[in-house]
């Protein structure tokens, strides 16, 4: 006998049902993965779009800060100045840290090798105040503006520049 090859009509729409609902599982997975590259390719593009501006923007900022003053540079002297002197018989102290404000990081190095000339200088400096003088506010900013120039002189003889802005006091101490 011959074997029938014509399939039943319920396993044809069966098979047929299959392939469709393959077709629209296929269809489906295809959207979806192009709907996330859809969403990977814009978050990109955009995210990029705001690191060109970003760094264009500080690029922009360096150029324009080249010109105009540099970022300042604080280097602290350390150990803190200690130096006593004598008032009206009676010994006092005084106990200053200070920080170097320079705008050049080369010509802050430069004034380091110069270090224990700079130190000393202070420390006479220091030393030879009164201390009716120093318990005053304007006394101390008169210090202070007398220690900027005590250094900018060192600096200037010593490597022919104005390094050294500011001397800044960070403690002040009397006893």
């Amino acid at each position: 006998m011959a074997k029938n090859n014509a399939k039943t009509p319920a396993a044809a729409a069966a098979s047929a049902g299959d392939k469709s609902r393959l077709k629209l599982i296929l269809l489906i997975a295809v959207a979806l993965l192009l709907a996330v590259s859809l969403s990977v390719g814009a978050t990109w593009f955009f995210l990029s779009r705001g690191d060109r501006q970003a760094e264009s923007a500080t690029d922009e900022v360096a150029e324009a800060a080249a010109p105009g003053k540099q970022p300042a540079i604080y280097e602290d002297l350390a150990p803190a100045f200690v130096v006593n002197f004598s008032q009206n018989g009676r010994q006092r102290y005084m106990q200053v840290s200070l920080s170097l404000l320079a705008r050049d990081q080369a010509q802050l190095d430069a004034l380091k090798v110069h270090m224990p000339l700079l130190r000393n200088k202070l420390v006479m400096l220091f030393s030879s105040q009164s201390f009716d003088t120093l318990v005053t506010p304007v006394g101390k900013e008169m210090l202070r503006q007398q220690a900027t120039a005590t250094v900018q002189e060192l600096a200037k003889k010593e490597i022919g520049e104005l390094v050294v802005e500011q001397v800044l006091f960070t403690n002040f101490v009397l006893q």
